[in-house]
This record gives C-alpha cells, structure tokens and sequence, in this order.
C-alpha cells in the first residue's frame, strides 16, 4: 500500500527515539489516500499505474513539506503533482512519426508466401483435421503437430504400430482430396 511505504521508509531512516521529521505528513497520507488514490486511478485507468503514480507524487510532496505554507491547499498540491506526473510520463513514451511520401512496407518473406495466404492454409488445415475421425485425428496431431514417431504415437494411444500407419495413411488420403483444402491451395 501506498502509505507502507512511505511511512516505512521514513521510520528506517529516522532512529526509534526520535519521532518523524513530518508527522502531519503521515497523517495527511493516512487521511487522504483513498481519495488521492481514485484520482490516480482517473488518470491512469489501470489500478496498478494509479499505485506508482500516487506513489510518485507523495513522494515529491514528502521533499516538499517544508516549503509548503498553507497545508489547507495540500490536496492541491498533491493532485498538481499527480497531473504533472503523469503528464510527464506521457511525454517520455511519445513517438516521433514523420510523414513520408511512401509507406514502409515489410520486405517480403523469404518463401514467397503472403502471410494472410499461410494463415487461411493453416485455418483450412485445421478445419479439415476436424472433420476427421477422432481416432484419425488423434494420430495426425500427434504424429505431425506434437512430432512424435510412430511407436510413440502408438505407445500413447495404446495402439500397434502398424494401426498408427494405416490410420494415419488414411487419414493423409482424405485431407489430399479434401476439397476445402484443393481451393486454398490453388
């Protein structure tokens, strides 16, 4: 929690006789952390952010206590520091784009094919696997999607070897003259 740290850090550095150097600023912190807090989070959306940036800003205003005359206007301050904060985060994570009259585009793959054309194979692919016998699809996928060998295909399913090579020749066959799979790869 956001005031744990705070609070912790100042009584490690402080000895346990002595009390701490602000005690109004802890306090403050117990008092007004939940509402601090939900600004955070408005500017952050993400709970976690909201946490580093209230963090952030309490930390800047725990350096500054002592400059700061009217303690009425602290969540002022508190919130200002959070805004610009935030604000500066914003500006280290901007991107410089510059408008060209030409858009990059990637060089192509080595293999020639279109990335799109490969994913509609793949998507063809699997459906076509689907309509297979379960059994035959079983052996598919563990023969040529998890690259095991034949015995250990065989070993998994409780099988023959040579129940592993007929099915999966079979089921080779009915993907070959799947019609799905002939238009994708025309």
């Amino acid at each position: 929690m956001t005031t744990l740290v705070c609070t912790s850090a100042s009584k490690a550095a402080a000895p346990a006789a002595q009390t701490l150097p602000y005690p109004s600023f802890s306090s403050y912190v117990k008092a007004r952390q939940p509402v601090l807090l939900r600004t955070a989070r408005s500017l952050t959306g993400n709970p976690s952010d909201a946490e580093d940036l209230l963090q952030t800003a309490l930390t800047k205003t725990y350096v500054a206590w002592e400059r700061i005359e009217d303690h009425r206007a602290l969540d002022g301050y508190v919130r200002r520091a959070l805004l610009n904060t935030r604000t500066s985060q914003w500006r280290k994570r901007k991107v410089d784009e510059f408008a060209c009259e030409e858009l990059p585009e990637p060089e192509p793959v080595a293999g020639g094919d279109d990335p799109a054309e490969q994913q509609a194979l793949r998507d063809a692919m699997w459906r076509a696997i689907m309509r297979l016998p379960a059994r035959q699809r079983a052996m598919v996928v563990l023969r040529y999607y998890e690259d095991l060998s034949e015995v250990q295909t065989a070993e998994v399913l409780g099988v023959s070897v040579g129940t592993v090579k007929s099915a999966v020749s079979r089921a080779l066959g009915k993907l070959r003259d799947d019609a799905e799979l002939g238009l994708v790869r025309q």
